[in-house]
């Protein structure tokens, strides 16, 4: 049975190449809903406070128009998870530091979330592997 949660970007005992999680169909899904009137604002723009926090001080600016209130740019906000790693993961706020994380032995997982800082319209758009090891 194929999985499609994170544990899916683990490597493979094969030793495959790291796995890529795009998130797209999910949010396209629900901005359908949002617009047939089956989801409300409310039931959609919940970004917690922390989250509009990183949004609004590392996260990296768009052009992609908010798909729910179709005034404010989105903006991505990355956290990897992994060992010697804060529980509640880290928030990444540049590409260097990415690849800083990327360098170091272990593994990782970065997952990559689009917010909206006007109507806190949230969505995650993808998760991949950093600094996978050979097994």
């Amino acid at each position: 049975m194929t999985s499609f949660g994170p544990e899916s970007l683990q490597r493979s005992p094969a030793g495959e190449g790291a796995g890529h999680i795009d998130y797209r169909l999910a949010r396209r899904h629900l901005v359908n809903e949002y617009k047939r009137g089956r989801l409300s604002r409310r039931d959609l723009c919940d970004a917690h406070p922390e989250l509009m926090r990183a949004a609004n001080n590392m996260g990296q600016a768009t052009t992609d128009v908010c798909p729910i209130c179709e005034e404010d740019d989105l903006v991505l906000v990355s956290f990897v998870f992994g060992p010697r790693l804060p529980a509640h993961g880290r928030c990444v706020g540049s590409r260097e530091e990415l690849a800083k994380l990327a360098s170091r032995s272990g593994e990782r997982v970065c997952y990559v979330v689009e917010v909206c800082p006007g109507c806190s319209w949230n969505h995650l758009v993808r998760t991949f592997a950093l600094g996978l090891t050979a097994r």
